[in-house]
Order: structure tokens, then C-alpha cells, then sequence
């Protein structure tokens, strides 16, 4: 393996044992969502491998980018073609072999050993729980979008003021199995919203102007008490942060702005997660220092930076006790996203953690024994996974 210098810093030496140890791990994906089991276009390959929700424009391809070419780099050689190959051949490849094939072998060469899949974005059009469970032969848990919930509860005919009661019940009920919860007020509203609990009256009032104007849910009255009730039902709860597609306002989803929520929940010891964080992952590590309730990750920033992911990882292990950062994907559709957070992950921990070694900064054993607490531990002790079979 190749030295890469980070930016300003003297070149990573991995260290070989570490390096091997550290790609023979199970690793629990906390935040992920399922592989698509369709065969797919051209077109619809190069939509699903980038945030835009836009066409991509006649004149470029999404393979002349980061994530781009990481698939070529890293995805290609699992499918039986060399590294660095075309994009045409990469999509023979995939036509050929087809989309069933596609997963198991990417998904089977990420060496995840347990899934936590949320569902409430197009699940239709991908894997649940089960299927990915039946597909990698490892568990897979459920993590309940609360928005999602609340909509279902709306469209079932309930009234602005019996809204909340209903939505507590159908949670508890819609979670009866679940490991976790997430929401997405960043998308909705921005994380900018009061940090306290509405009362009953504003709750009733808010749903009566959601209900009478329909669409999704973005008041963030009713946010706030999603969030509230769901601190309530003691899950782990999950918050998108920073980078995603279009419809997140991307300065007002720096988690600094969770800050007055945090310090309010914080009495419930409901863990909060804070997923993704980039280019906010700084601020992350600092609230995940800060405060016990708060758990953090760099998911969707691994993927979408590729060979730039090596910063990004040593970035997040700057402030935060290491107890406090979890490993996720945030995949979606192509297992070519599921295999590459695995691989980009695993490639810069053995980088990032191999130079503080080389360096004697840090012993073997403990550099081992951070990555297996990210990896996997710590997800584990936070939803109650239990330990590895």
C-alpha cells in the first residue's frame, strides 16, 4: 500500500498487521440503507452515484469524479476486472453478470456484519431489512424515519387534535423491533428550529395547517415534537448533518445549531447521532467531546470524497473520544456504495492509524483497538447489538 501525505502533514506509513487486522474486521453499518435488486442503465447508475437529484448533463459523466473513480479503483477488481478499467467496461460487466450477482459479491466483500437499515426514503425501490439479510446472510435491524411516520399517520384520516396522540401510539407500535430512530428536520426545515418541547395547543394547531394544505411534513412545530417524541420512545435517534442532496440547506445543517436540543435532551440519555457531518465533521467531534449524549460519523463524506477520504477519516479523530465515533455507509441503491464505505473506511483508518504507529505516536494494540471500537464496538453498545456470534 502506497504512503499519502494529508494535506500539511508528513506522508501515512501503514503498518502491515495493523493494516491486514484492521480489513478482516466485521463492521457494524449503523446508518445504511438497501441495495437496489434491479439491473440498471447507464443513466440510472450515473443518477444514483451522486447527491444532485438532477439530470446529469450530456457533456459529463459522474465517473470523472471522486466517487467516480473509486468504483473503478476498488469495485471493479470484485466484479473480475482490472483496477482503473473503463466505465463502458464497468457497465458491461454489471449488465452481464447482473444485478443479483452485482450485490453478492460487493456486498459480500465489505465484511459488514450487521446492517442497520433505515426505510423511509423509496423503499419500495430497494432492499429492507430482510432482503439485505437474506441476500449477505448477516443481520439487519430497522431505523425508523419519524417523519415518514408522521405522514403515514396523517394520511390515515386523523384529526389536527388527535395528531400527537396518534403518532405516539403508531411509533411505539411502527417500532416494536426497531434499533433506532432518525429524522430529517435538516431537509425539512434546517436545524436551526427552537429546541424545546411545542405544547399540545401549537402541536394541534400546527397539524390542523399541515392537514389542510397536505405535502410532507416541514412545519417545525410538528418537527420539534417528532423529535421530542421520539427522545420520549428512548430509541437511539439519529440526525442527517451537512452534505446531502439539493434539498438540504447546507447552512443550516451545521450541528453546532443542535447545541440548545442537546443540552435539553442530554437528562434523557438518549444517545443522539449525528450522521455523515460533512464538511461540518469538525464541529461534530467537538459536540461528541463535549457532551455524553452525542455520537457522530463520517459516512456519506467517505464515499464522495474517494481518494480524499483518508483526510476526512483523520479529521474525525481529532477531538472526539474514540468511544463516541461510529462507522456508517449511508448506501443507497448500487452496492457499489455499500462496498465502498467498507473499503475507503477501512483503506484510511490503516493509513491514518498506521502513520501514528510508524511514528510512535501510538501502539499497535491501541491503534488496533480504535478501530475495532469504531468499526463495530461502539455501535453495538450503543443500540444494544450485543456482541458479535
Amino acid at each position: 500500500m502506497s504512503t499519502e501525505p494529508l494535506a500539511g502533514g508528513p506522508p501515512l506509513e501503514p503498518v502491515p498487521e495493523l493494516s491486514a487486522a484492521i480489513a478482516r474486521l466485521r463492521l457494524v453499518d449503523h446508518h445504511v440503507h438497501g441495495a437496489t435488486p434491479h439491473d440498471l442503465s447507464r443513466r440510472e447508475f450515473e443518477e444514483l452515484i451522486t447527491e444532485s437529484d438532477r439530470p446529469v448533463p450530456e457533456w459529463m459523466t459522474q465517473f470523472e469524479s471522486q466517487v467516480g473513480y473509486a468504483i473503478l479503483r476498488h469495485c471493479a477488481p470484485v466484479l473480475g476486472l482490472d483496477p482503473h478499467c473503463s466505465p463502458a467496461e464497468y457497465l458491461a460487466r454489471r449488465a452481464r453478470l447482473g444485478a443479483e450477482e452485482v450485490n453478492r459479491r460487493l456486498l459480500g466483500a465489505a465484511g459488514i456484519g450487521h446492517y442497520l437499515i433505515e426505510t423511509g426514503y423509496r423503499g419500495e425501490e430497494i432492499l429492507g431489512p430482510s432482503g439485505m439479510a437474506e441476500l449477505t446472510g448477516v443481520p439487519a435491524d430497522e431505523v425508523v424515519r419519524l417523519e415518514s411516520v408522521a405522514e403515514q399517520v396523517a394520511a390515515s384520516g386523523c384529526g389536527a387534535a388527535a395528531f400527537a396522540g396518534r403518532f405516539a401510539e403508531t411509533l411505539w407500535e411502527r417500532t416494536r423491533t426497531a434499533r433506532g430512530l432518525k429524522t430529517i428536520v435538516a431537509y425539512r426545515y434546517g436545524l436551526d428550529f427552537d429546541p424545546a418541547p411545542p405544547s399540545k395547543e401549537e402541536v394541534a394547531e400546527a397539524a390542523g395547517r399541515w392537514m389542510a394544505g397536505g405535502g410532507r411534513v416541514s412545519d417545525p412545530v410538528l418537527l420539534r415534537h417528532l423529535i421530542w417524541t421520539g427522545i420520549e420512545r428512548g430509541l437511539p435517534l439519529q440526525f442527517h448533518i451537512g452534505y446531502g442532496d439539493p434539498d438540504v440547506d447546507l447552512r443550516r445543517s451545521d450541528p453546532l445549531l443542535l447545541r440548545g436540543l442537546i443540552e435539553l435532551a442530554e437528562p434523557s440519555g438518549v444517545p443522539l447521532l449525528l450522521l455523515h457531518c460533512y464538511p461540518y465533521h469538525r464541529q461534530a467531534g467537538f459536540l461528541a467531546q463535549v457532551y455524553p449524549n452525542v455520537y457522530f460519523d463520517v459516512g456519506l463524506g467517505v464515499n464522495y470524497t474517494g481518494a480524499r477520504s483518508t483526510a476526512v477519516v483523520a479529521e474525525s479523530l481529532e477531538l472526539a473520544p474514540f468511544a463516541k465515533i461510529l462507522f456508517s455507509s449511508d448506501a443507497w441503491g448500487p452496492a457499489e456504495l455499500h462496498h465502498l464505505g467498507a473499503e475507503l473506511w477501512r483503506r484510511a483508518m490503516s493509513r491514518v492509524l498506521g502513520g501514528f504507529v510508524a511514528e510512535g505516536e501510538w501502539p499497535a494494540e491501541r491503534a488496533l483497538r480504535v478501530a475495532e471500537m469504531v468499526g463495530a464496538e461502539n455501535a453495538r453498545r450503543v443500540y444494544g447489538l450485543g456482541v458479535e456470534a
